[in-house]
């Protein structure tokens, strides 16, 4: 059978996409190979999310397409840009998010030199297929397709339409990743905060379903919207408190002053981004907190910049996703007065110094904790990788442990990660 190359960029929703379009194809026959040499057809799946990468997808399509084989565009921008794509490539098949599990049929009739398109946004899940892991210890389980916001800077396909999967199937995709093996369970979707809006449930009573599984394993909650966290806060902090949900937390503030904000129609203040946090660490002191900043957005001030430096300073997350403003053709933002990339280059350097001393800082307060970790990654040979409790990556020099749970005690701490020794 044919031999297939395929490569994923952006989030873990897309990821599993990834994962049940490779598990398909392996379970037709087909052979998956890591070289694009050898390899018979293609499968870019794309992300769109920043303008870098939208760039990055254009470039990548283009050199797949010199190759001259047989190429599947599937992913985000298979929604978004269509149009594009058939410019850089007339020949490539087409696949949208929703439809791929229609990628056997694509596969085949994309190498008979028959062009395909499926766009359709199917509202069914893709739960019980077969899946090629990236991480064998890693279940990555899409809670639901679009979100209920309308960012004004937002270029993804399936924004302001969100359809929540039954809690029922959900967990079912959770058991059959823990009998895989899996040991770690990404909780995913565009925003996990509004999980459920469109069915009369929420995040988490899903989550409270979710810890009633045996076994020992560790669930790690995705991005929410700090909009949607107030909604359902006080049950939120309540299931965090069960063991087997990290203590680890992504919550995008993106601006630190109101006025971008309201521009960028977020729906909430900096001042809720602060209270959530204040919340969450009051009964987790040591929870990781994740968030993300735009720099640079349409009229963003000096005094609108120093707002978010000021929030980031008294805040003092752990992890900070500092994207320059590009803006997406077609987009609200588009239409507004840009600021001077100078000035946009300048501010995402200041705050990314400020970032980095921020979170080296925060892991140097960990140098002398002792505690369990699961080793779920391995960098190179006799050099793994944990997570303890708070989903704080621990560098370990060993061998064989993955997907073993161990005792360590951390020695050193560097920007992005801490370093430990098995006791």
């Amino acid at each position: 059978m044919s031999k297939v190359f395929a490569t994923v960029f952006g989030c873990s929703s897309n990821v599993a996409d990834y994962e049940i379009a490779l598990g398909l194809l392996k379970s037709a026959g087909f052979e998956i190979t890591n070289d694009i040499k050898e390899a018979e057809l293609i499968i870019i799946f794309t992300c769109v999310v920043k303008e870098q990468t939208f760039q990055r997808m254009i470039f990548k399509i283009k050199e797949f397409s010199k190759l001259e084989k047989p190429l599947i565009v599937a992913g985000c921008m298979a929604k978004t840009d269509k149009k594009l794509i058939e410019e850089i490539n007339p020949k490539a098949s087409i696949v949208a998010p929703a439809s791929i599990g229609k990628i056997i049929d694509t596969a085949k009739l994309t190498l008979k030199n028959k062009k395909v398109v499926f766009l359709e946004d199917l509202k069914s899940s893709n739960f019980n297929l077969p899946r090629c892991r990236k991480n064998s210890l890693i279940g990555i389980v899409q809670i639901s397709r679009g979100c209920v916001m309308n960012c004004s800077y937002c270029y993804e396909p399936y924004r302001g339409k969100i359809f929540s999967y039954p809690p029922s199937e959900i967990v079912e995709e959770v058991k059959i990743a823990l009998a895989d093996g899996c040991k770690e369970i990404w909780i995913t979707s565009l925003d996990n905060g509004c999980y459920g809006f469109d069915i009369e449930t929420n995040l988490a009573n899903l989550l409270k379903e979710i810890c009633k599984l045996n076994g020992k394993f560790f669930v790690r909650i995705g991005m929410m919207n700090p909009l949607h966290i107030k909604k359902f806060l006080d049950e939120l902090i309540e299931v965090y408190q069960n063991e087997k949900i990290f203590k680890f937390i992504h919550i995008p503030l993106q601006s630190g002053s109101n006025k971008i904000l309201k521009l960028m129609r977020r729906g909430h203040k900096a001042n809720d981004f602060v209270k959530i946090v204040k919340k969450f660490r009051r009964e987790f002191p040591l929870i990781t907190i994740s968030t993300d900043i735009i720099v640079g957005f349409p009229y963003e001030s000096e005094k609108d910049f120093d707002a978010t430096v000021n929030l980031i300073k008294k805040v003092k997350p752990d992890i900070v996703n500092i994207t320059k403003f590009g803006a997406r053709p077609g987009t609200e933002a588009a239409k507004m007065e840009q600021i001077d990339r100078k000035i946009v280059n300048e501010r995402s350097s200041f705050l990314t110094s400020i970032v980095k001393e921020i979170s080296l800082e925060n892991n140097k307060r960990w140098i002398g904790w002792e505690g369990e970790i699961l080793v779920d990654e391995k960098v190179k040979e006799g050099t793994l990788v944990g997570r303890n409790f708070a989903y704080k990556p621990i560098v370990i020099k060993e061998k064989n442990l993955l997907g073993k749970f161990v005792n360590v005690k951390i020695f050193d701490a560097e920007q992005n990660w801490l370093v430990g020794k098995i006791q």
